[in-house]
C-alpha cells in the first residue's frame, strides 16, 4: 500500500514570494495557471506547412490573440494568477545555462550540417534574451540568417522561407508539454515531430526560472511518450491516463511507476482511446467539471474501458482489467458513481461539438468551467446539470484542435475539502 504525500499549505513562508505549486485534482479552486499568448509562431503557418505543424487551418492571428486575451481576462476575473510562457522563458534565459540548453535543443546539426549549425549556434549566443526567446518559440527562416553566416550547400539548396529552426505554433496548448501532480511537475515526452522541441522550452523554464527553483520532477522529457492532455487527476491519489495517438502504453506505465514511487497516487487508470486526430488526447473526449462529474462524448460512454494499475509493494505494478472506465473510476475515487453529462443531444450534434472541443473544459472551481461558446448544446446540458459555464470565443484558437483545458496548465489549485 502506498502512502500519499500530504497536502501542504499554500501559504508562502517568510522567504518565499509565491506559494508552492501544487495540483491534486482537476477541479480544486484554480489559483495559478500557465498560458501562452499566440505570437509570431502562428504567423509562420501557411497552406504549405499547416498540416505538418498540426493545424487544421490558417488562423487569423490578431483575432486569435484577442480571443486568448479574453480567455486570460476571464481567468483573472475569477482571481486566477495568469503566468505567460513567453515571460517565464525570457526570465529563465537570464541564466547562461538556460541559453545554452535552448540553443542546443533548437539547432539540429543532422539537418543543417556541422558548419551551418556551428555558425547558427554562435550567432544565437550573441543575441539578447528577448530575441533568443522569439527564435526558440517562432523559429527562424534561412532568409533571416545573418548574411555572413553559413555559406553552405544546405543554405544554397533551401528556399528563403524554409525554416532553419522550425516554429512551435502548438505552444498555445500548454497542457500538453507539462502537467503538475501534487507538488511535482511532469515534463512531457511529446511524440509528434512538430512538437518535440516544446518540451525543451518547458524543461528549461522549470529548471532555471527562479519561481520553480525548488521544483522536483515527476516525469522527464526523455522518457517514453506521454502527453499532459492525456493525464486527468480524477481525485487526490487517482489518475487517468489516455493511451492512444500521443501517449503509449510504455509511457502510461512509466508514469504510473514514477508517481507510485513518489507517493503521489495509489491508482492509475490506463484508458485506451482511438488513435486518430479527433481523439488525440483523453481530454478531447472527457474532462471533469465537478468533484463527481465529467462531461463526456456519448459515442464512447459505454465502450470506454480502463486498466487499473496499483503498486505491488515491492517497486512493481499490479495490472487489472480492462473494466468499464466509469465504474473503475468511481471505485478508485471512493464514490458510488461518476456523474456523466453528455455532449450534445443527438449523434450528429455530439460529433460536431466533440470536434469543436465541447468536452475540453477547464474547471476553475468545482462546478464552474470555461468552455467555447460555439458548443451551444453541450454548454446547455452542463448548465442543466448545475454547472456554471463561462463562455469564451474560440473561432481562431480552435484551429489547432484544442479547447480551454488544452490551452492551460494549472500550476496551483486549492485542495478539495
Amino acid at each position: 500500500m502506498v502512502t500519499l504525500n500530504p497536502v501542504t499549505s499554500h501559504i508562502s513562508s517568510a522567504t518565499d514570494e509565491h506559494p508552492t505549486p501544487r495540483v491534486d485534482s482537476e477541479v480544486g479552486p484554480l489559483r495559478t495557471v500557465l498560458l501562452h499568448r499566440p505570437g509570431l509562431e502562428l504567423k509562420r503557418l501557411t497552406p504549405r506547412n499547416n498540416d505538418q505543424l498540426l493545424f487544421d487551418g490558417i488562423p487569423w492571428v490578431g483575432r486569435a490573440q484577442e480571443e486568448h486575451d479574453a480567455f486570460a481576462a476571464v481567468l483573472r476575473s475569477r482571481g486566477v494568477e495568469v503566468l505567460l510562457l513567453a515571460d517565464l522563458l525570457m526570465t529563465a534565459l537570464d541564466d547562461q545555462r538556460a541559453r545554452s540548453a535552448g540553443i542546443y535543443a533548437s539547432v539540429d546539426e543532422r539537418r543543417l550540417g556541422i558548419d551551418l549549425a556551428d555558425s547558427l549556434r554562435s550567432h544565437l549566443s550573441t543575441v539578447g534574451q528577448e530575441e533568443l526567446a522569439n527564435v526558440l518559440m517562432a523559429g527562424m527562416t534561412f532568409e533571416e540568417l545573418p548574411a555572413a553566416e553559413g555559406a553552405s550547400l544546405v543554405r544554397h539548396m533551401h528556399r528563403p522561407h524554409d525554416f532553419v529552426i522550425d516554429p512551435l505554433p502548438n505552444l498555445l496548448f500548454t497542457r500538453d508539454s507539462s502537467a503538475w501532480v501534487a507538488d511535482r511537475v511532469a515534463v512531457s515526452s511529446l511524440v509528434m515531430p512538430a512538437r518535440r522541441r516544446e518540451s525543451s522550452i518547458t524543461d528549461l523554464i522549470y529548471a532555471y526560472h527562479p519561481r520553480f527553483a525548488k521544483t522536483s520532477r515527476a516525469y522527464g522529457a526523455h522518457s517514453a511518450p506521454l502527453e499532459g492532455g492525456d493525464v486527468l487527476l480524477l481525485a487526490p491519489g487517482v489518475m487517468a491516463i489516455g493511451v492512444g495517438e500521443r501517449t503509449t502504453p510504455a509511457g502510461a506505465e512509466s508514469f504510473a511507476r514514477s508517481v507510485f514511487m513518489d507517493g503521489l497516487a495509489h491508482t492509475v487508470l490506463a484508458v485506451p482511446i482511438a488513435q486518430e486526430r479527433a481523439t488525440m488526447h483523453l481530454d478531447t473526449v472527457c474532462t471533469m467539471v465537478d468533484v463527481d462529474a465529467v462531461v463526456m462524448y456519448p459515442a464512447i460512454r459505454d465502450t470506454l474501458s480502463a486498466y487499473s494499475l496499483r503498486p505491488d509493494g515491492s517497486g512493481g505494478v499490479l495490472v487489472d482489467g480492462p473494466a468499464p472506465f466509469l465504474s473503475a473510476a468511481a471505485e478508485a475515487m471512493g464514490i458510488e458513481r461518476l456523474r456523466v453529462i453528455d455532449t450534445g443531444l443527438d449523434s450528429v450534434t455530439a460529433e460536431r461539438e466533440q470536434w469543436d472541443d465541447g468536452n475540453n473544459t477547464l474547471a476553475v472551481a468545482p462546478g464552474v468551467v470555461i468552455a467555447y461558446e460555439r458548443n451551444v448544446e453541450t454548454n446547455a446540458r452542463l448548465e442543466e446539470a448545475g454547472v456554471e459555464v463561462l463562455r469564451i470565443s474560440g473561432s481562431e484558437l480552435g484551429s489547432g484542435r484544442g479547447g480551454p483545458r488544452c490551452m492551460s496548465c494549472p500550476v496551483l489549485r486549492d485542495p478539495l475539502n
